[in-house]
């Protein structure tokens, strides 16, 4: 059984507040046994794991690690929503003004970095500039999972000792093959691929002005406040 099963077998369970003995009861185990399996000691049948997966409601390919997403669906690039696409259930609601402001800036400045991105047919370039900034979200997202007292670690596959050590060396891993693909260089971890057109990345405020009239407005805040936050 893959090593996942142990982990989300165990992150199910404590997150619905159910207790051991309950529910081996209703898989039809022993508790001795059921604890064997949240522990990795045993392995279960198939019997058994579609059992857990109907007892929950999840798909066994959640259940294996095989999927994300609790139903077991792999979700393709086109099927991703657009980020303003939930409309009004994504609003900020009593977050006041400034939070709603900070989210705006980043999106729409998001959307001026990727597109010159695309322009300058880099895949590599593009590839560590989304890993980095994936990486940040995923740091903030664990920094406000944590403060929930009853928030299962189970949720994540690298242990909270070494989190973040290893995502912030591997944001910097990120960063510095940026830098090295800018400079013409190859990356430690892969072959040195010129920029196809690296013109798209000669940037001046008129440009991004006359490019991007509704979205650079943002980014050129975005700057303004963060240098500012910086220098504080």
């Amino acid at each position: 059984m893959k090593s996942d099963f142990p982990r989300v077998f165990s992150l199910l369970r404590k997150e619905r507040g159910l207790s051991q003995k309950s529910t081996a009861e209703a898989l039809g185990v022993s508790q001795a046994l059921l604890s064997h399996y949240e522990k990795g000691i045993r392995e279960c049948g198939l019997d058994f794991l579609v059992r857990a997966a109907d007892f929950y409601g999840v798909s066994t390919d959640y259940l294996l690690g095989r999927s994300p997403s609790p139903d077991g669906m792999t979700v393709s690039v086109d099927e991703i929503p657009e980020p303003d696409a939930v409309g009004r259930e994504n609003v900020m609601k009593d977050a006041g003004i400034l939070p709603v402001l900070n989210k705006k800036l980043i999106a729409n400045s998001m959307n001026v970095l990727f597109d010159i991105l695309s322009q300058s047919g880099s895949r590599e370039l593009t590839q560590e500039v989304s890993s980095f900034l994936m990486l940040a979200v995923y740091r903030m997202f664990r920094v406000i999972y944590n403060i929930g007292p009853k928030n299962q670690p189970g949720m994540f596959t690298v242990p909270k000792t070494i989190e973040r050590g290893y995502s912030d060396a591997a944001m910097q891993r990120c960063e510095a093959n940026a830098i090295a693909i800018g400079a013409g260089e190859a990356p430690a971890d892969g072959a040195h691929k010129p920029i196809p057109h690296p013109e798209a990345l000669c940037i001046t405020t008129e440009r991004l002005s006359r490019s991007y009239p509704l979205f650079a407005p943002s980014l050129l805040n975005l700057i303004q406040n963060c240098e500012n936050h910086i220098r504080r």
